[in-house]
């Protein structure tokens, strides 16, 4: 399974940006899908996760608590695409965004996911 994350770039506060992340190979096996990120001279930290849902359904999903209310997290698995809805950031969520997506259906930590993108880099400006 690959990963390509998507969508980065340098904002000022209160504004907006969007990440995707696409899958590719061996899709099948996958189910949770998730972002993490690691501000600098940080440990990395979950942001948003989802479960794979159904045809007529979303996913579940799951939030941190510094980001509730400002992103939404999305899939779309006709393209087996996560997406990131970012909106009102602040400059703490400066951070290097990571994609990573899980064969475990409700991860409960980082070590549950087994794939991970290559990092898409936010800067948010005061």
């Amino acid at each position: 399974v690959q990963l390509q994350a998507s969508g980065g770039g340098l904002v000022q506060a209160g504004g907006s940006l969007s990440l995707s992340c696409a899958a590719s190979g061996s899709i099948v096996r996958l189910n949770a899908m998730g972002w993490y990120r690691q501000p600098p001279g940080k440990q990395r930290e979950l942001v948003a996760s989802i479960d794979s849902g159904t045809m007529l359904s979303g996913g579940g999903t799951n939030y941190a608590n510094p980001v509730k209310g400002r992103f939404t997290i999305s899939r779309d698995n006709a393209v087996d695409t996560v997406y990131l809805q970012m909106n009102n950031l602040k400059p703490e969520d400066t951070a290097v965004y990571y994609c990573g997506a899980s064969e475990v259906v409700v991860p409960e930590r980082q070590s549950h996911y087994d794939y991970w993108g290559q990092g898409t880099l936010v800067t948010v400006s005061s």
